[in-house]
């Protein structure tokens, strides 16, 4: 089927900006408490029958929608961004929205995960953005995380977002450009999602292999007479705490893309859940790059702290070399210094530039042999 073959391409993220969202962001949310001046926390609510967008007069309330899809048949499809409580309150209530998934939804800062209540899918996904920025420092900020859960059920699909990056805008339209995959209903659109997220991390994956390439390139380039001595332990630690932020949006997605894609669903679609397992494998692969850059880490760490401390033992090798050869003439000062009144060479002629001669002649000696043998 050629909606099939294509589905892959349909999906996939863009990098051009996100264009406005159809109709008016600032509609009724069932919050009648709420200002009316305020924006809405409905971003978009739409329609879908047979594919294709089912245009109205007016913006649709998420009501209105549900109506709608009762009366015509489709599915509706919500998307909301930091909702609170009342604000959502109608919502679940129309649609039989779980009150455990609605507070998860409402709150966030969840962990990825699969649950299902009734006839309804909960899913939460962890979106990761790429800081850009010109240097890395013990205070750079390289992820920003958010989070989108996804309700899907029979006829409606409703997306909570959280956080300033990830927005969905140009995933819907992307999807309301393919109406042969739309037609296969909110299982669709949840595997568009999943799959928007893990390419997310595939390009943040990349981008954070050049931050940890040139990291560790400045640490095992410090060499030479004043190369700064574990001045990159603070970067590193700072880009480790990044990775492990990564880790934690990456390992926990795995059970639940395996659920999805092995697990027969009455509210996932069979043509499209085989694809969810191009989207685990994709999850896969980002795992084992977390890891190895949270192992590589730590060894690039390791060599940092190690050099320091070669650096710092070069210094106190040096600091005892030119201690040795001070002690010399120190020596031969202490002697001569005491107070007794018959001491050899003291009354002779040539005894005070022979004493100095001596003494020359064993800190150089000293000198040659500490230089030869890499002390100094």
């Amino acid at each position: 089927m050629s909606m099939i073959r294509d589905l892959r391409a349909a999906v996939r993220p863009s990098l051009r900006k996100s264009v406005a969202p159809y109709g008016n962001e600032a509609r009724n949310t069932y919050d009648a408490t709420r200002d009316p001046s305020a924006a809405s926390a409905v971003v978009d609510c739409a329609v879908y029958r047979d594919g294709a967008r089912v245009e109205s007069p007016a913006c649709l309330t998420p009501r209105e929608a549900r109506l709608q899809v009762r009366r015509d048949g489709g599915f509706a499809w919500i998307g909301l961004h930091e909702p609170t409580e009342a604000e959502f309150a109608g919502i679940a209530a129309e649609f039989g929205l779980h009150p455990l998934a609605v507070e998860d939804a409402v709150h966030a800062h969840q962990r990825p995960k699969l649950e299902r209540y009734d006839d309804t899918l909960f899913t939460v996904f962890k979106t990761i953005h790429y800081v850009e920025h010109a240097e890395l420092t013990a205070t750079s900020e390289v992820v920003e995380s958010g989070e989108v859960m996804c309700f899907t059920g029979r006829d409606f699909f409703i997306t909570v977002r959280h956080g300033g990056q990830g927005s969905l805008r140009a995933l819907r339209h992307r999807l309301q450009d393919d109406p042969e995959l739309l037609a296969k209903g909110p299982s669709a659109v949840l595997h568009a999602i999943a799959d928007h997220v893990v390419d997310g991390y595939l390009a943040v994956a990349d981008a954070m292999q050049d931050d940890i390439d040139e990291v560790e390139t400045a640490v095992f380039s410090q060499t030479g007479k004043g190369a700064p001595r574990g001045s990159d332990a603070g970067s590193i630690y700072q880009l480790k705490r990044e990775v492990l932020e990564f880790k934690r949006a990456v390992a926990p997605l795995r059970r639940p893309l395996q659920l999805l894609s092995e697990r027969p669903m009455r509210l996932i679609d069979p043509d499209i859940q085989k694809y969810f397992r191009d989207v685990a494998d994709h999850l896969e692969r980002v795992q084992e790059q977390v890891i190895g850059f949270d192992e590589l880490l730590n060894s690039i760490l390791q060599a940092n702290l190690a050099q320091a401390s070669v650096a710092q033992n070069e210094d106190m090798r040096k600091i005892t070399s030119w201690a040795a050869i001070v002690a010399v003439p120190t020596m031969v000062c202490g002697v001569y210094g005491m107070n007794f009144e018959h001491m050899p060479e003291l009354h002779w002629r040539y005894g005070y530039p022979l004493v100095l001669s001596v003494t020359v002649a064993a800190c150089f000696a000293i000198h040659r042999t500490l230089k030869r043998n890499g002390w100094l």
